[in-house]
């Protein structure tokens, strides 16, 4: 018996507010479970020095979690003048998840940067981020498409996120904090709408995990992120 009551592929419940900050081109407030983030999309006509003259737009994240997100205080990571190894490799991975389903030659020289701010945290912050982003980043592009700024959508597909594990020798999906903290092996899984793998995040917290664990733990995964794309399509009306 899972801590929550949950089946072994049962998500948390999950919930997806688009247009939920009123500033923002684009914006998420995501729920799955009791872990809250919010995802803003904003629009900015310059890219990177790198791809400037490239005609070529760009996609990028930052990650941050709010000082009582958690069950202690922790200080702002501007407080403390740098940025953990964590929080770089998260908002990297959003980045490479939004920009494998975006048509960047499509954009033109305009870079759009995706915020996602952990307000409450019980595991699965990158996933439920990845998950929001998309919506957010959806929107942004939906309002440039009414600017006359883009022709079509420039997306090729969805993308969602989703964690998985072996927690007391059973693989189940979607981890809350009671399971992750421990759990023998812990994955996070990114797929598009179509079921395809943009990254695979796989480690042996406790004990050494066979193939055949992994396979399942893909099946959960691709059964949890169908569910999700699932409900991406009905906020988004498509």
């Amino acid at each position: 018996m899972r801590p929550s009551g949950r089946a072994a592929d049962q998500m948390r419940a999950v919930v997806l507010e688009p247009g939920f900050a009123k500033h923002a081109e684009g914006s998420c407030f995501v729920r799955f479970g009791d872990t809250h983030v919010l995802c803003t999309a904003s629009l900015d006509e310059r890219v990177p020095p790198f791809l400037k003259g490239s005609g070529k737009g760009w996609v990028t994240a930052e990650y941050g979690m709010l000082p009582r997100s958690t069950n202690t205080r922790t200080d702002r990571e501007a407080a403390r003048g740098k940025q953990s190894g964590r929080t770089q490799e998260i908002q990297r991975l959003i980045g490479r998840s939004l920009r494998a389903v975006t048509d960047l030659g499509k954009l033109g020289e305009r870079q759009i940067k995706i915020d996602c701010d952990v307000i409450q945290a019980d595991g699965g912050t990158r996933t439920a981020a990845i998950t929001g982003s998309y919506v957010a980043l959806y929107q942004c592009l939906q309002h440039m498409k009414r600017l006359k700024m883009v022709s079509a959508i420039p997306m090729t597909d969805s993308v969602a996120a989703v964690s998985c594990g072996i927690v007391a020798g059973h693989p189940v999906l979607d981890l809350d904090y009671a399971e992750d903290s421990g759990a023998e092996t812990d994955a996070n899984f990114v797929l598009t709408g179509a079921a395809k793998l943009i990254e695979v995040q796989a480690t042996a917290e406790g004990a050494p995990f066979a193939e055949a664990e992994l396979l399942r733990l893909l099946e959960l995964a691709r059964h949890g992120a169908g569910q999700l794309a699932s409900l991406q399509r009905q906020v988004l009306g498509l």
